[in-house]
Protein backbone atom coordinates (compact mmCIF):
# COMPACT_ATOMS: atom_id res chain seq x y z
CA UNK A 1 0.00 0.00 0.00
CA UNK A 2 2.92 2.31 1.10
CA UNK A 3 4.46 1.50 -2.51
CA UNK A 4 1.34 2.48 -4.13
CA UNK A 5 0.91 5.86 -2.29
CA UNK A 6 4.64 6.61 -3.36
CA UNK A 7 4.32 5.69 -6.59
CA UNK A 8 1.09 7.68 -7.01
CA UNK A 9 2.77 10.80 -5.63
CA UNK A 10 6.07 10.94 -7.90
CA UNK A 11 3.07 10.52 -10.89
CA UNK A 12 1.11 13.80 -9.07
CA UNK A 13 4.45 15.38 -8.51
CA UNK A 14 6.13 14.88 -12.12
CA UNK A 15 2.79 16.25 -13.60
CA UNK A 16 2.90 19.32 -11.68
CA UNK A 17 6.22 19.70 -12.48
CA UNK A 18 5.49 19.23 -16.41
CA UNK A 19 2.77 22.34 -15.54
CA UNK A 20 5.45 24.12 -14.14
CA UNK A 21 7.50 23.95 -16.99
CA UNK A 22 4.72 24.52 -19.29
CA UNK A 23 3.65 28.53 -17.82
CA UNK A 24 7.41 28.95 -17.90
CA UNK A 25 8.53 27.97 -21.06
CA UNK A 26 4.77 29.24 -23.03
CA UNK A 27 4.05 33.05 -22.00
CA UNK A 28 0.33 32.91 -23.80
CA UNK A 29 -0.49 30.07 -21.15
CA UNK A 30 1.08 32.57 -18.31
CA UNK A 31 -0.61 35.05 -19.71
CA UNK A 32 -4.25 33.66 -19.15
CA UNK A 33 -3.13 32.55 -15.82
CA UNK A 34 -2.74 35.85 -14.67
CA UNK A 35 -5.92 37.08 -16.38
CA UNK A 36 -7.60 34.62 -14.24
CA UNK A 37 -5.79 35.81 -11.51
CA UNK A 38 -6.46 39.10 -11.94
CA UNK A 39 -10.05 38.73 -11.95
CA UNK A 40 -9.94 37.21 -8.95
CA UNK A 41 -8.13 39.64 -7.34
CA UNK A 42 -10.41 42.28 -8.45
CA UNK A 43 -13.47 40.67 -7.33
CA UNK A 44 -11.67 40.20 -3.94
CA UNK A 45 -11.37 43.81 -3.85
CA UNK A 46 -15.21 44.47 -5.31
CA UNK A 47 -16.11 42.45 -1.67
CA UNK A 48 -13.90 44.36 0.81
CA UNK A 49 -15.40 47.26 -1.10
CA UNK A 50 -18.61 46.45 -0.27
CA UNK A 51 -18.05 45.01 3.29
CA UNK A 52 -17.69 48.10 6.08
CA UNK A 53 -14.55 47.95 8.13
CA UNK A 54 -12.63 44.70 8.48
CA UNK A 55 -14.10 42.27 5.82
CA UNK A 56 -12.58 39.14 7.23
CA UNK A 57 -14.21 40.34 10.80
CA UNK A 58 -17.84 39.17 11.90
CA UNK A 59 -19.50 41.75 13.66
CA UNK A 60 -22.56 39.65 14.75
CA UNK A 61 -21.93 36.58 17.70
CA UNK A 62 -24.60 34.44 16.10
CA UNK A 63 -24.13 32.29 13.53
CA UNK A 64 -27.17 33.46 11.88
CA UNK A 65 -26.83 36.79 11.71
CA UNK A 66 -23.16 36.26 10.29
CA UNK A 67 -25.35 34.26 7.65
CA UNK A 68 -27.88 37.63 6.98
CA UNK A 69 -24.98 39.72 6.80
CA UNK A 70 -23.76 37.73 3.97
CA UNK A 71 -26.36 37.55 2.39
CA UNK A 72 -27.03 41.27 2.66
CA UNK A 73 -23.39 41.89 0.81
CA UNK A 74 -24.13 39.13 -1.40
CA UNK A 75 -27.31 41.24 -2.37
CA UNK A 76 -25.51 44.29 -2.83
CA UNK A 77 -23.08 43.09 -5.18
CA UNK A 78 -25.12 41.48 -7.29
CA UNK A 79 -27.69 45.23 -7.46
CA UNK A 80 -24.40 47.26 -8.29
CA UNK A 81 -23.59 44.31 -10.99
CA UNK A 82 -27.21 44.31 -12.55
CA UNK A 83 -27.09 48.08 -12.44
CA UNK A 84 -23.96 47.97 -14.17
CA UNK A 85 -25.39 45.29 -16.73
CA UNK A 86 -28.09 47.21 -17.02
CA UNK A 87 -26.84 50.89 -18.11
CA UNK A 88 -24.17 49.12 -20.28
CA UNK A 89 -26.93 47.97 -22.09
CA UNK A 90 -28.91 51.19 -22.16
CA UNK A 91 -25.40 52.72 -23.97
CA UNK A 92 -24.88 50.01 -26.31
CA UNK A 93 -28.49 50.08 -27.48
CA UNK A 94 -28.17 54.02 -28.14
CA UNK A 95 -24.70 53.78 -30.28
CA UNK A 96 -25.40 54.28 -33.94
CA UNK A 97 -22.64 54.57 -35.10
CA UNK A 98 -20.65 50.86 -35.98
CA UNK A 99 -17.20 51.80 -34.71
CA UNK A 100 -18.08 53.66 -31.45
CA UNK A 101 -20.48 50.38 -31.19
CA UNK A 102 -17.72 48.10 -31.25
CA UNK A 103 -15.31 50.30 -29.51
CA UNK A 104 -17.78 49.18 -26.37
CA UNK A 105 -18.55 45.97 -26.49
CA UNK A 106 -14.18 45.64 -26.77
CA UNK A 107 -14.39 47.42 -23.36
CA UNK A 108 -16.83 45.41 -22.23
CA UNK A 109 -15.22 42.27 -23.41
CA UNK A 110 -12.02 43.37 -21.31
CA UNK A 111 -13.91 44.54 -18.53
CA UNK A 112 -15.74 43.90 -15.72
CA UNK A 113 -19.31 44.60 -14.71
CA UNK A 114 -18.27 44.18 -10.67
CA UNK A 115 -16.98 47.59 -11.34
CA UNK A 116 -17.79 50.26 -7.97
CA UNK A 117 -15.93 53.25 -8.42
CA UNK A 118 -18.83 55.50 -9.98
CA UNK A 119 -20.67 54.35 -6.93
CA UNK A 120 -20.34 56.01 -2.86
CA UNK A 121 -20.55 52.81 -1.10
CA UNK A 122 -20.56 54.63 2.31
CA UNK A 123 -22.54 57.56 2.02
CA UNK A 124 -26.37 57.90 3.32
CA UNK A 125 -29.03 57.20 0.68
CA UNK A 126 -32.54 58.26 0.77
CA UNK A 127 -35.37 56.22 -0.44
CA UNK A 128 -38.20 58.41 -0.13
CA UNK A 129 -41.09 58.39 -3.46
CA UNK A 130 -39.27 61.94 -4.51
CA UNK A 131 -35.49 60.58 -4.76
CA UNK A 132 -36.19 57.28 -6.02
CA UNK A 133 -37.12 58.88 -9.72
CA UNK A 134 -34.77 57.40 -12.16
CA UNK A 135 -31.93 59.87 -13.44
CA UNK A 136 -30.11 58.33 -15.76
CA UNK A 137 -33.25 56.53 -17.99
CA UNK A 138 -32.77 53.42 -17.53
CA UNK A 139 -35.74 51.36 -19.86
CA UNK A 140 -37.41 48.03 -18.28
CA UNK A 141 -36.14 45.20 -19.99
CA UNK A 142 -38.03 44.13 -23.42
CA UNK A 143 -40.32 40.53 -21.98
CA UNK A 144 -40.89 38.23 -24.93
CA UNK A 145 -43.89 35.95 -24.87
Amino acid sequence: MAEQMRVQWLRNAGHLLVFILRVIDEPVLRMSIEKVLSGIEHVHAFTRAVSVGNPREFLQAEKEDQEMAEACKRLIKNCIICWNYLYLSQKLAEIDDPARREELLQAMAHGSAAAWGHLNLLGEYDFSEDKLQDSVGIKPPKLTD
